[in-house]
């Protein structure tokens, strides 16, 4: 099992994406997503999100907030437990990523990236700031959702296996 982090920076009705297109053997190629990657040994999930930030964008993030856990099963991967933050509130200057390219996209043009599906379902949560704190199960059969779980519920249009 893997840990790692996710973050969406937001600018206004933009999020901070990086289309993965760097990186050689990434599961992530060609897909655009938020900044993070996994735990070092002893990092809490807020200390990777500081560190992996820092990393990948330059910047130091000053307003985040913890928003759900995401578990990704696959067939093709071991599991990993996304620990999916927002962050509103950073100092520094944007730098370029060694994965990929980074670019302020507009919330309304997410889903018309190249991107995992069920990403859509935890892009829609993270949009209402009333959302509480959720888990969302993703199973994945090769590169298509089979299973969407989110607080021990089957969401509806995804199949029950």
């Amino acid at each position: 099992m893997i840990n790692t982090t996710l973050c969406y920076i937001r600018r206004g009705d933009e999020y901070l994406m990086l289309h993965r297109i760097k990186k050689e053997n990434d599961l992530n190629h060609d897909k655009w997503i938020g900044i993070g990657g996994k735990f070092e040994d002893k990092e809490s999930p807020e200390d990777c999100l500081l560190r992996e930030a820092r990393e990948e964008t330059g910047l130091t993030l000053t307003d985040w907030r913890y928003r759900g856990l995401v578990t990704f099963v696959s067939d093709r991967w071991p599991t990993e437990y996304m620990h999916l933050f927002t962050a509103d509130g950073w100092t520094g200057t944007l730098k370029d990523c060694d994965e990929g390219v980074l670019e302020w996209v507009p919330r309304h043009k997410l889903l018309e990236l190249p991107h995992w599906e069920g990403d859509a379902i935890f892009l829609d949560l993270i949009a209402r700031e009333d959302t509480p704190f959720f888990s969302l199960k993703l199973r994945y059969e090769d590169e298509t959702l089979a299973e969407a779980v989110l607080d021990g519920r089957h969401l509806k249009g995804a199949p029950e296996l």
